[in-house]
């Protein structure tokens, strides 16, 4: 032991030795460890990692005990954490290895119904959710001090087993650091460790869109007379078509026959009168004497050899007639 009961100073090399034989011990026994591994650096790169860290950084309460966690969780002194709903369980490796449980209290209902009613239409996929792809507005609006996704200082409740008494030790400090440095790789812990669902922000993304306009009531439209009035033009009155009789599926027989005689009566008497009105042809008298004009001239010559032709046939006719009864009374 050094001055005042502390434990002496332990170089940054000989810590990371010590977790490295832990781990090994704790792997021999069948445990499952999650360390945070050593990086330099920024602690977090990822928008829900970075919140996370800067709302650490907002609060006063933190400024005396965080810059001494953050070396602590680059050097990778952080050998196992773990996330669970409302809670954190961690070991760090300093002169001892010392455990550390972080509790974080849920959200109220109240809040987390009022973040997602001002970030609903915003939000489009889990998948942009947990990459932080969204508008500059939701993102201001999640990390909002006191109403927001963060916990305060009030809302965190952590204890350690090393012998330091304050209210925040080096090893809580480095724990609560490398949680901004886990949610860089499963930002869905941060609504388990609130007690909440990041789907219920995804399930209001349309509740943001403009609903449909309703129809006007029947007082505030213009019929077609004021319409025309306020135009100077006349409406022209729209006539339907006449709606057609319901046909009865199962009609008598006699109704049929009485149809089709409707309307064949119907054809003939439209026959009647068609043949009644089409024009007569007028009978075209000949003329008494003949014109002296060519065509008169030709029409008397066809007429001469048509009757000319006619007579041989006549005689021949005759002849033959003759000579028939002549046998019969030889015979």
């Amino acid at each position: 032991m050094g001055y005042w009961g502390w434990k002496p100073y332990v170089s940054v090399a000989e810590r990371r030795d010590k977790a490295e034989k832990a781990a090994a011990k704790a792997k021999k026994s069948g445990a499952t460890l999650s360390p945070i591994a050593p990086y330099r650096g920024a602690i977090a790169k990822t928008f829900w990692g970075k919140a996370w860290c800067d709302n650490l950084e907002r609060y006063s309460d933190y400024a005396n005990r965080l810059p001494r966690g953050r070396t602590y969780v680059r050097n990778g002194s952080v050998i196992d954490l773990h996330i669970s709903e409302g809670a954190v369980r961690a070991q760090v490796m300093g002169s001892s290895l010392y455990k550390v449980s972080v509790s974080v209290v849920a959200c109220p209902e109240k809040q987390w119904r009022t973040i997602g009613a001002d970030c609903s239409g915003s939000i489009d996929s889990m998948v942009e959710l947990l990459q932080g792809k969204f508008s500059r507005g939701v993102m201001e609006r999640l990390c909002k001090t006191g109403t927001g996704l963060f916990p305060l200082p009030k809302e965190i409740k952590f204890t350690c087993s090393c012998p330091d008494g304050a209210s925040m030790c080096k090893h809580v400090a480095a724990v609560l650091y490398g949680v901004g440095a886990r949610l860089d790789q499963q930002p869905e812990l941060l609504f388990a460790l609130r007690h909440v669902d990041a789907n219920d922000l995804v399930r209001q993304a349309g509740a943001g869109f403009a609903k449909p306009a309703k129809r006007p009531t029947a007082s505030k439209v213009l019929d077609d007379a004021q319409l025309a009035d306020v135009f100077g033009i006349e409406m022209a009155a729209v006539s339907l078509p006449p709606a057609k009789p319901a046909t009865a599926r199962n009609k008598s027989p006699a109704g049929k026959t009485t149809t089709k005689k409707a309307a064949k009566q119907v054809i003939s008497a439209a026959r009647k009168s068609a043949a009644t009105s089409a024009p007569k042809k007028l009978a075209v008298k000949p003329s008494a004497a003949p014109r002296k004009s060519l065509s008169g001239k030709r029409a008397t010559s066809k007429a001469n050899a048509m009757t000319s032709s006619a007579t041989p046939k006549a005689t021949v006719t005759k002849k033959r007639t003759s000579a028939r009864l002549a046998k019969d009374k030889s015979r």
